[in-house]
């Protein structure tokens, strides 16, 4: 009797602290939002939103765009048209070495050196040149290449040596009256040593990449004599890489040029400032 007293007491107890608890969840106060106040006219500004901080792993985005640079080396080849040129003409012999380096962005120092042995053939007489030259200078490229891109064209200067001697093969005396007929050749074999000569050269030509690092280039040659030494009686028809002589001291030429780049080194371009009235 009395367990069945102590076990109502109990669920009655605990019927009303479940009642009690109950009451006291509806009755807490809640915290409002705090109010905004509006001046008349003024838009509300938007709630800040926190701002994310950077997680360890994120990737830092940089400037893709590649720096352009120039190469600067030495580029060394050989004359295509004095090499191929005695195939067809049997009077002539010869080879020269092409070679520039890159001083500045636009500058190059350029040389050649070769030898030459050439017979002319006049209707008076022949002779034969025998002898090597050399020839030094630049060489400004006026061409803006785009990215990557080697090509030139250029103008430029040169000042040739040549050391070379001379062999009269035959000739032929004049005659005015020629009432008995023409005199009869007369062949000679006299030969003259240690003649020279120097002049100055205006070049212009191209040079065009064809593949990577071989160039292939052109240029046109304007020659003026500045000394000629000539033998006793005689006169220099052909000077080894000045070219025939034409009207006394002045001459033309021409090569057709392979050529292979070796770099040494690079530089960054620097981009050219503009002034107040270019921009």
């Amino acid at each position: 009797m009395n367990m069945k007293h102590t076990l109502k007491y109990f669920f009655s107890f605990y019927f009303l602290m479940s009642l009690f608890l109950v009451q006291a969840q509806d009755t807490a106060p809640t915290h409002a939002a705090p109010e905004i106040k509006k001046t008349e006219g003024e838009i509300p500004a938007p709630p800040k939103q926190a701002k994310a901080k950077p997680s360890a792993t994120a990737v830092i985005k940089t400037d893709t765009i590649p720096v352009k640079k120039d190469r600067y080396g030495v580029r060394v080849g050989a004359d295509l048209y004095k090499l191929t040129r005695g195939f067809y003409d049997k009077n002539y012999k010869g080879i020269e070495l092409v070679g520039d380096y890159r001083l500045t962005r636009k500058y190059f120092l350029a040389a050649e050196l070769g030898s030459e042995n050439k017979t002319t053939e006049d209707a008076r007489l022949s002779t034969t040149s025998k002898g090597s030259y050399l020839k030094v200078g630049f060489d400004y490229n006026g061409y803006e290449n785009w990215l990557n891109m080697e090509n030139i064209i250029s103008v430029g200067l040169r000042y040739g040596l040549s050391s070379f001697k001379q062999e009269l093969n035959s000739y032929k005396i004049y005659n005015p009256n020629p009432y008995w007929g023409e005199v009869p050749i007369v062949a000679s074999g006299e030969k003259f040593n240690g003649l020279t000569a120097s002049w100055i050269e205006v070049v212009a030509g191209v040079k065009a990449k064809i593949f990577n690092n071989v160039f292939l280039g052109f240029s046109l040659r304007l020659n003026t004599l500045v000394s000629n030494r000539k033998p006793a009686n005689f006169d220099n028809l052909y000077i080894p890489g000045f070219n025939r002589t034409y009207n006394g001291n002045f001459g033309a030429g021409l090569n057709y040029t392979i050529t292979y780049f070796v770099p040494l080194y690079k530089k960054k371009v620097v981009a050219k400032k503009l002034n107040k009235k270019e921009e």
